[in-house]
């Protein structure tokens, strides 16, 4: 806060891989989360004097990238196809046999779809929840809702997730 840019390097390392990891799994495409999560960065940057210092920084630049992928999801135009992104295990190889890697990677494949289906607001729930483990305390902080709505868009978002991946696993 004082202006010093090698302390806020050692923000940018130490937040970059989940930030990146967040804004994949909201945005679908490595691409458009590349461009989130630096966004998210400047902007952070540009608005440390806001930062209050009794609340987790972590909530604070969360809340800057999801408003960031919000913002990029509301501009899109409708794709036809989404891109795939290993964003579930960082890229590593599943354990186990090729087939058990094929599966795996399948099921990876069938999660990240069924997620770009779920809206934009139920999407950041439930990977805030489930991929980063935030609280609902958290997670209500970081997308400046109620904790009672993080709890209602969870319940409906986890229906809904369900019910695509159970269509998936019936066809």
């Amino acid at each position: 806060m004082a202006g010093d840019t090698r302390a806020f390097e050692t923000i940018v390392l130490h937040y970059q891989k989940v930030l990146y990891t967040v804004a994949a799994r909201m945005l679908g495409n490595s691409e458009d989360a590349r461009d989130a999560t630096q966004e998210a960065f400047v902007s952070a940057y540009q608005r440390l004097s806001t930062f209050d210092a009794h609340y987790r920084f972590f909530s604070w630049i969360y809340r800057i990238l999801v408003n960031e992928c919000l913002n990029t999801i509301r501009s899109r135009r409708p794709q036809v196809a989404l891109q795939a992104v290993d964003t579930l295990t960082g890229g590593m190889a599943a354990p186990g046999t090729p087939f058990e890697a094929a599966a795996a990677g399948e099921r990876r494949a069938q999660v990240e779809k069924a997620l770009q289906e779920l809206s934009p607001e139920y999407r950041a729930v439930i990977v805030l929840r489930h991929f980063v483990g935030l609280s609902y305390d958290e997670i209500a902080a970081t997308l400046d809702i109620p904790s009672k709505t993080v709890k209602s868009r969870l319940y409906t978002a986890r229906h809904q997730l369900g019910s695509l991946l159970l269509d998936w696993r019936n066809e």
